[in-house]
């Protein structure tokens, strides 16, 4: 926080607690002055807020070093014998002070003497002055546990924060790699079966890496950006597959701006590939598509292949497994990740998470 913020908040508090001290004193002017008419004597508007500003901007003043005292010394426990030993004695001494100090205003407000004008004071305030005492004390210590609970909540929140931010680097230090060994292996197969494509698909991954690095901060990236880079992973694996491998886009133009974890799109289409068109001999086709509706964007994998015979007997490797803990990670509750046969044979995977744009804050 710079100085002039600070500056500025603190004169904030000071006008704040102006404020309270003064609104106190009118409503006090104003009941004065009406129980005053009621009873006929004859006490005027502008002497009647007078006196009454006059108590309690004493109270006002007075309340700082009352207020400082109950910051150094709560009655927490372990300090709650020291804390009555040091407030104690304080009440006693705010009390008759503020007689003192509200006599020698008093002395400016009318023709009384000192001694005429503290008498009164010490007859009808001193129990009054305790009260008041024992209230500032209470109302600071109350905003201070309540500041206190503020940075344990915000302390807590970062925590949060960073340990969820460790989670993902982590997970996403795992899946790149992954990617990178299933690549290379993909390359040394080739290199037994065709040079010329093994060599084109070495450049597709040079470009698909260094676009990958160029991303890898940030742990949400636009669908756009996310399609981007999800083209040169295709261009390595259409290499390896030739016209064994189809890939259909159903993407709107109104979602490709849409937030979306970064790399979470190609572990799915690796997860379709492998267990819906490498197994078999025929012709696959891979279906992506994205959606928009009521306020969440629905991605959809989909794939022609066998699917599974069973819920679970898809085995789920460091790509889908990641990919579950990095969605979890980031949206909680408010996502889903489902796998499923389609009834026209093949598997599904659906992924939903709440749309944002770069410009909506979560």
């Amino acid at each position: 926080m710079t100085i002039s913020r600070a500056l500025q908040r603190r004169s904030i508090k000071w006008l704040l607690a102006f404020a309270f001290w003064t609104a106190i004193g009118l409503s006090f002017g104003f009941q004065f002055y009406i129980s005053s008419a009621k009873a006929g004597l004859a006490v005027g508007w502008g002497q009647a807020m007078s006196y009454a500003l006059g108590d309690w901007y004493v109270f006002a003043l007075l309340s700082i070093p009352v207020v400082w005292l109950a910051g150094h010394f709560p009655f927490e426990t372990g300090n709650r014998a020291r804390s009555w030993l040091v407030h104690g004695p304080t009440s006693l001494a705010f009390s008759l002070i503020y007689m003192v100090v509200r006599a020698w205003v008093g002395t400016w407000q009318s023709d009384a003497t000192f001694s005429e004008a503290f008498q009164p004071l010490l007859v009808k305030t001193w129990h009054f002055n305790l009260l008041i005492y024992w209230v500032i004390v209470a109302v600071s210590l109350a905003f201070d546990y309540y500041r206190k609970f503020r940075e344990r909540e915000l302390r807590a929140a970062e925590l949060e924060k960073s340990l969820a931010q460790a989670r993902l680097k982590a997970l996403q230090m795992q899946l790149n790699p992954h990617f990178l060994f299933n690549s290379l292996h993909s390359i040394s197969a080739l290199m037994h079966q065709n040079l010329d494509a093994a060599d084109r698909m070495i450049a597709r991954l040079s470009d698909l890496l260094r676009a990958a690095l160029e991303s890898s901060e940030s742990q949400e990236v636009t669908l756009r950006k996310e399609l981007e880079l999800l083209e040169l992973y295709l261009d390595i694996e259409k290499i390896r597959f030739g016209s064994r491998l189809t890939v259909k886009l159903e993407v709107p133009e109104q979602v490709l701006e849409a937030k979306v974890p970064n790399l979470i799109l190609q572990p799915l289409l690796e997860n379709a590939i492998r267990h819906g068109i490498e197994p078999h001999a025929k012709p696959g086709c891979i279906e992506l598509s994205a959606a928009h509706a009521e306020g969440m964007l629905k991605l959809e994998v989909s794939d022609n292949g066998n699917g599974v015979g069973q819920p679970g007997a898809v085995s789920e490797g460091v790509g889908l497994s990641n990919t579950r803990a990095r969605l979890r990670t980031l949206y909680g509750a408010a996502h889903s990740f489902e796998l499923a046969n389609r009834p026209e044979g093949g598997l599904r995977v659906r992924v939903t998470i709440p749309f944002q744009t770069a410009g909506t804050a979560k």
